[in-house]
């Protein structure tokens, strides 16, 4: 039998695994959590204050309605929060977010891309307007935030960026142009700031979520049973059927318990993925 011989950091590594602790496993990191405030983007950013990581939180609040937020959340878990009202659709405001992050904590460790928007119309009747704010807030801003945090986490040799691209980054579905187009090409993005990264010690994924039960998607459903006459849950699935095989909601709380996975030490060797939580959607 030959023996099998491992080089120090690789006794280092599995120290570090073996001994982080599941709760406060960030304690420490900095993230920067765009479109926060609410639905997916808030689960996310509770999820990782909840591991013990500082945020800059971001979001279309005004500066006035966004700092109590933060603070909100700061004192429920004890980390740091601050609150940048940023235009994301400019990139001069995703660079000034990205600077101000690193002005108030030092560094940013973890990036999440999620902020986003939706129109809905055939190709024919797509307004020029609507196809460019849907680019540059889905995927454009992606774009110039991880610009902006690279050379950071390059310096400091660990870094983790996870773009929220929907499922709709592998399959589309009709009337919805621009934001397959976006969703697509952040993947795209995802696997190129991957290979760039790959042995300075950050990853970079996207994660493809299908339905969530946000509280928009909560008032789709409501509404959906007030015109069909039918029953809440008989809506429910009526709207999940129609592109999940399973008729079950994700969670932003499972999104968002994803998401420190994905920054923990475990998940060091997964870069340049996409993570399916569609309800088996991108199956069929």
């Amino acid at each position: 039998m030959h023996a099998v011989l491992s080089r120090p950091e690789d006794h280092r590594l599995t120290t570090e695994v073996a001994t982080q602790p599941v709760l406060r496993s960030l304690s420490g990191r900095t993230a920067i959590v765009t479109g926060s405030t609410r639905g997916i983007g808030e689960g996310i950013a509770r999820a990782l204050a909840e591991a013990g990581c500082n945020l800059v939180l971001n979001g279309r609040r005004s500066s006035e309605e966004g700092e109590p937020f933060a603070d909100a959340i700061a004192a429920t878990w004890n980390v740091e929060v601050r609150y940048h009202a940023a235009d994301l659709r400019t990139s001069s405001h995703v660079e000034r977010l990205a600077a101000y992050a690193q002005e108030q904590f030092g560094t940013v460790d973890i990036l999440v891309n999620n902020a986003g928007i939706q129109h809905v119309a055939p190709i024919e009747a797509f307004a020029d307007e609507c196809w460019d704010n849907v680019l540059s807030l889905n995927l454009t801003a992606a774009f110039h935030a991880i610009k902006g945090v690279l050379p950071g986490m390059r310096t400091h040799g660990w870094g983790r960026i996870i773009n929220i691209a929907s499922v709709h980054s592998l399959v589309a579905s009709p009337n919805k142009c621009a934001y397959v187009a976006a969703k697509h090409g952040l993947l795209g993005l995802t696997k190129v700031v991957a290979l760039e990264t790959a042995n300075d010690g950050i990853t970079c994924n996207a994660i493809c979520p299908g339905w969530v039960l946000t509280e928009l998607v909560q008032h789709q459903v409501e509404a959906r049973a007030t015109a069909s006459g039918m029953c809440p849950e008989e809506a429910r699935i009526d709207l999940l059927r129609a592109k999940q095989p399973m008729f079950e909601f994700s969670s932003v709380e499972s999104i968002g318990a994803l998401t420190v996975f994905l920054c923990s030490s475990h998940a060091r060797t997964m870069t340049g993925a996409a993570y399916t939580m569609d309800g088996g959607w991108a199956a069929v």
